[in-house]
């Protein structure tokens, strides 16, 4: 909810165990780059170390995960702790905070006109690079034979981040491709999008120009062999850490993204790469050609279902509709961010940096809250695998309760990845322990039937046609969708086989 709204939200836990659960939470969120405001009760003070009712380091469990931990002593300092919160949650890179609230403090009184009043916090301070380091920047992109852009999720917290990279990418015509954080940022659909051609994109680039985007694991680090080793690096970030991570940064741009691209891009005036360029031909060959891959197994619609089949017609009704995709799993996941474009920004939740399983039907909640509150006409897609939806399943009686619109599709292929296919089966002489391995679930498992028990509505589909006919009819209420089979055959984004 905090990324969607782009402002702190809080959670409140109970002592002990209840903030030690939080705590996954919390370290998603700072990874992620998520604002979230945590107030957990504990102990009362007087009665630290003697044994007390849930008693537990707290603050010190939490500081790993949060950007700043805190335990107001007195009433009247806490509105000083909450401001700091919320300004720390949010300034430069957002992430969590946890505030501490000791019992004996939530039982105790004070005259309200002695507690502060503290003026709301400020909007985020814009800063931009000199302009001298920004000349130099557009310099080493005119010099560059074969540029790439990459556009993280970082473009989405500067207030005009999405406007300006769609301006930045039209006037300057620069290949670019998306992180899987920063889908939607410009719509996949833009006609320099180079996602198709993802590997020989980032293989060949001797120049890489990261928006909002951490040579992380997602893109390998920024080394050989899936980079250029000289390939030189024009970073934007607001947080100065970032730069020289893994490989040395060019020029380095520490500012507010959105800021930054409205000064580079004046400054260009009317440069721009030349698009009929061997690069720019060599690099659409490519993504034509991974598209035609993808194309030919969405085509196959022979059941059981490969996963582009079963993704077929969901893809067709996203190109029609505002939505809201949480996608979650490992095949689900992967192939979902080739075949469920966005256009949109945050428009997609899914794994993300910090990689968190069992998040599907929490975000697909706040999603749905959301869209109800602030985007009234955006759909709330919830595709899932089944062992991903097997982590927080039961929540499906919490949307059911509230009575929100999410779909849920699961697309089971009975296991994680490829799950337990008819090969495996012939090899384990009917030993039950070896038939039913722990990555192996139960093929056809009716989870359509759960969601009915639990007061929403529910389809087991196998077929391309029966999809469409459950979409078409009922997107609109809270459903549940089960494809039969989906054996984990396939390539990735950029046409390579998954191996399974």
């Amino acid at each position: 909810m905090g990324y969607l709204t782009r402002r702190p939200v809080v959670c409140l836990v109970v002592s002990g165990p209840g903030l030690l659960h939080a705590i996954g939470g919390l370290a998603n969120a700072t990874v992620n780059c998520w604002p979230v405001i945590c107030i957990g009760g504990s102990s009362d003070v007087d009665q630290e170390g003697r044994g007390a009712f849930q008693e537990w380091p707290q603050l010190e469990s939490a500081r790993s995960a949060c950007k700043l931990v805190s335990r107001p002593t007195t009433l009247s300092a806490i509105p000083f702790h909450i401001e700091k919160a919320v300004r720390t949650a949010l300034y430069g890179r957002p992430g969590a905070v946890y505030i501490d609230i000791p019992g004996n403090l939530v039982l105790s009184t004070e005259d309200e006109a002695k507690i502060p009043k503290l003026p709301k916090v400020s909007m985020i301070p814009v800063c931009i690079p000199p302009e001298n380091i920004m000349k130099t920047a557009i310099d080493t992109i005119k010099d560059a034979k074969k540029p790439l852009v990459i556009v993280g999720k970082g473009a989405g917290w500067s207030e005009r981040g999405p406007t300006m990279v769609q301006h930045f990418l039209t006037k300057s015509k620069l290949p670019w491709l998306a992180s899987p954080g920063g889908k939607g940022i410009v719509s996949d659909n833009h006609e320099r999008s180079v996602a198709s051609a993802r590997s020989l994109a980032l293989r060949e680039a001797d120049l890489i120009i990261l928006i909002g985007a951490r040579f992380n694991w997602i893109l390998h680090f920024g080394l050989p062999p899936r980079f250029q080793k000289d390939a030189k690096v024009v970073q934007i970030d607001i947080q100065p850490e970032e730069f020289h991570q893994n490989v040395q940064t060019t020029v380095p741009l520490m500012g507010d993204i959105g800021e930054t691209l409205y000064a580079m891009t004046e400054h260009m005036k009317n440069w721009h790469y030349n698009v009929h360029g061997d690069w720019m031909k060599q690099l659409m060959e490519n993504a034509n050609k991974n598209k035609q891959v993808v194309e030919k197994m969405a085509s196959d619609h022979k059941t059981p279902l490969n996963y582009y089949a079963a993704y077929h017609p969901i893809r067709d009704f996203i190109s029609k509709n505002d939505v809201l995709i949480v996608n979650e799993g490992a095949n689900t996941m992967d192939i979902g961010r080739t075949m469920m474009p966005s256009n949109l920004p945050r428009r997609r939740l899914d794994a993300g940096t910090f990689g968190t399983m069992g998040v599907g039907q929490g975000y697909a909640l706040a999603a749905a809250l959301y869209c109800r509150d602030h985007s009234p006409k955006t759909k709330v897609l919830c595709v899932q695998g089944d062992s991903a939806f097997g982590f927080s399943g039961m929540e499906l009686e919490t949307i059911a309760r509230y009575k929100l619109p999410v779909v849920t599709v699961i697309l089971n292929n009975s296991g994680i990845y490829r799950g337990m296919t008819p090969e495996d089966m012939k090899s384990v002489d009917g030993d039950p322990t070896l038939m039913y391995p722990v990555l192996s679930l139960s093929a056809e498992c009716r989870y359509d039937q759960m969601a009915k028990a639990l007061g929403g509505d529910g389809c087991m589909v196998r077929t391309v046609p029966e999809v469409c006919k459950i979409a078409a009819k009922k997107l609109s209420h809270t459903h549940f969708f089960a494809d039969s089979r989906c054996p984990g055959e396939g390539v990735q984004e950029d046409g390579r086989s998954d191996g399974n």
